[in-house]
Parts: structure tokens; C-alpha cells; sequence
């Protein structure tokens, strides 16, 4: 081989090589739950570029992600700060997704196709068998809300919105946590199975019962959770923060 041959240039890296502000923003809504961000903290910018390695822009779109989400409120001139979520608030927040989630099944039983329906409930019953074979409660809620969100596409385009909307919200760490530590797991996935039932039969009356039972139960580990570690007790701050986090 001829040594002075010109080697390969190394590929340069590409737009896409980097998180996507989507991905910013889901990283972000992780830390900030497991309170690695305090409220009143400030989220710069700079030290965000660096530490996902992307530019501003994919930083300020996270950020306006977030803020949408009621997590942090975005100052002009200033900046991001991380808002306190309070116990009610998410409180709220479940009690309004159990409300669409059951619009959402009854729908379903009304509206759905038979290959859509059948779809559905194989979902489910994968769901069901994956917390009998111990599946981590990530797993578990990811698979739960692949399922919803097949669910949800039998409402009306606004419906879809709205439950879209509070789903953001509510799709915090908790979620996953109260579900990992409640004393009784297995509660939720019998609400799953009446729904499941309700669905199959195609009665909306059951299918909603179940549906908003199962969002009654993560209503109750979430707030369970929240209270006994002392969290969310505190009135929303309307202030302006005055911690600073890094540069």
C-alpha cells in the first residue's frame, strides 16, 4: 500500500448526529422531577449547548417545550427558570386526564374499526402480560401510553389535542416512580382489564369505567408519593427565581 495514498476524511458530523429538541426536552422533564433542577433555578443556555452538545436553537425549542408544559417559565432577556409544581396541580391534572381518557375508550367502542380495535387489544393484552412477567415500569408506561395514544386517535381532532395536551403534563417521572413503588402494582393493570373487556364487547359504559379507574389509581400513587417524600406542598411561586445554576 502506498503510504502517501490519501486517507479517508473522517464524515463531519451532521445536524441530525445530536439530540433532537424533542429528545432535549424529555431529558430535561427527567431531571427536573428528580430534582437535579431546584425550583427557582435558572436553565442557561450556554451550559445546556454543552452539556447535550447542540445549538441554540434546538436548546430554545426544549426550553419552549417545557414551558408550555407548565415546567418552567421563560423570561425575556433573562431566561428559563424551573417552576414548583404543586400536589393540586398534579392532582388536577390526573383528575382531567381520567375525564378525556374515558371519552378517549368510549370512542374507541363506538368509532373503531375492527382492525384498529383488534390492534388495540393485543396491545393490551401484551401490556397485561408484561407486568405478570415483572416488566420495569418504564416499559410498562410506555406501553400504556403507545396504547392510549391508539385510543385516542378514534376522538374528534380537538379531543386529540386536549388529551395531548394534558398527557404532556402529566407524562412526569412520577408517573413512572409511583408506579415502581406503589404497594400494590398489579392494582392499576385490573383496571386494564376491565377496560380491555369493555373494549372487546364494545360497551362504552366499561370501557370508560376502566379507563379513568386506571388514571384514578396513578392519581393516587403520584399523590401518595409526592406526600410522603414532602414534595409539591408549596403555592406556585409567581415571583421571579434568584438562584443561579452555572454559567
Amino acid at each position: 500500500m502506498d503510504d502517501g495514498a490519501e486517507k479517508p476524511r473522517q464524515r463531519a458530523r451532521g445536524r441530525s448526529d445530536g439530540p433532537t429538541a424533542v429528545e432535549v426536552t424529555e431529558r430535561l422533564r427527567h431531571q427536573i422531577q428528580e430534582g437535579l433542577w431546584s425550583p427557582g433555578e435558572w436553565l442557561r443556555e450556554a451550559r445546556l449547548c454543552a452539556e447535550f452538545d447542540v445549538g441554540r436553537s434546538i436548546v430554545r425549542r426544549a426550553l419552549g417545550n417545557l414551558a408550555d408544559d407548565g415546567l418552567v417559565i421563560l423570561e425575556a432577556n433573562r431566561g428559563a427558570s424551573v417552576t414548583v409544581t404543586t400536589l393540586q396541580e398534579v392532582f388536577d391534572l390526573y383528575e382531567l386526564r381520567a375525564s378525556l381518557y374515558g371519552v378517549a375508550a368510549r370512542f374507541t367502542c363506538i368509532r373503531a374499526s375492527p382492525v384498529l380495535l383488534e390492534e388495540i387489544l393485543q396491545k393490551s393484552d401484551r401490556l397485561i402480560a408484561a407486568s405478570e412477567a415483572g416488566a420495569s415500569a418504564d416499559e410498562l408506561i410506555h406501553q400504556s401510553e403507545v396504547n392510549f395514544s391508539l385510543m385516542a386517535g378514534a376522538a374528534s381532532i380537538d379531543a386529540q389535542k386536549m388529551i395531548a395536551a394534558v398527557r404532556r403534563k402529566t407524562r412526569w417521572h412520577w408517573s413512572y416512580v409511583g408506579l415502581a413503588e406503589s404497594p400494590y402494582p398489579q392494582g392499576v393493570f385490573d383496571h386494564w382489564r376491565v377496560m380491555r373487556a369493555g373494549l372487546a364487547a364494545r360497551d362504552p359504559a366499561m370501557a370508560a369505567d376502566g379507563a379513568r379507574d386506571i388514571l384514578y389509581f396513578m392519581q393516587n400513587e403520584v399523590s401518595r408519593l409526592m406526600l410522603t417524600r414532602g414534595l409539591g406542598m408549596q403555592a406556585s411561586m409567581q415571583a421571579a427565581p434568584t438562584r443561579r445554576r452555572g454559567p
